[in-house]
């Protein structure tokens, strides 16, 4: 039996890539380990057969016989340290890319997302377009840092690792602000990143949900 992956049945990004199962089926790509999807609307995510994989009711989650796992960078890493391919074999290597996997989720995705939230929550408010520049100067600053090590380089470092694959599928929640095209390095990672075949059968099978849903 393959494992199991659950995902929106109806995401709430409308096919853009940008929902969190998007970085597990990444990574089960870039690794070519095959999976089953379970689908699940709003209203199944907050039943108990689900809270029991997740108490906080959201996706995705990973079931592999016994095994069950919850939150995306912990299902990324569970993946590239049980199949070569995302980690590299020398230690040191190997550590500084698991350090980029935590930097994308704790350092960089903070910022973006909450100004996502205030646009999708905050928008009519009175406060709202003096908080705004606020929040964005955040993320600019995040993304000046990013830009600034990236320099010429290809990836965070070396080669291509989980580190990328969730620095990316976090920056990429910017695509749409304009944000990201004031750092051309920055713009011209993702887009080495997304170009990736497995990358892009990914993407494939999540817009394919959307488009059936």
């Amino acid at each position: 039996m393959c494992p199991i992956l659950t995902a929106f049945a109806t995401s709430p990004d409308r096919g853009q890539g940008l929902a969190r199962d998007m970085r597990v089926r990444w990574a089960l790509e870039e690794l070519a380990v095959p999976y089953d999807v379970q689908l699940l609307s709003f209203t199944e995510m907050k039943q108990p057969a689900h809270l029991t994989r997740n108490p906080f009711g959201q996706i995705p989650t990973w079931q592999e016989g016994d095994r069950l796992l919850f939150e995306s960078g912990a299902i990324v890493l569970h993946l590239a340290e049980q199949h070569p391919g995302l980690l590299p074999a020398a230690p040191d290597t190997r550590m500084r890319a698991i350090m980029w996997l935590f930097a994308a989720l704790n350092t960089v995705e903070p910022p973006i997302v909450e100004r996502s939230m205030a646009w999708l929550l905050e928008r009519e408010q009175p406060w709202y377009a003096q908080r705004l520049p606020m929040l964005e100067e955040r993320v600019r600053t995040r993304l000046s840092q990013l830009s600034a090590w990236l320099g010429s380089a290809s990836w965070l470092d070396g080669e291509f690792s989980a580190g990328d694959l969730m620095m990316v599928s976090v920056l990429l929640r910017l695509k749409s602000s304009g944000l990201l095209d004031e750092h051309p390095q920055v713009v011209a990672y993702v887009g080495r990143a997304t170009q990736r075949p497995a990358y892009q059968r990914a993407f494939s099978a999540q817009l394919a949900v959307f488009q059936n849903g």
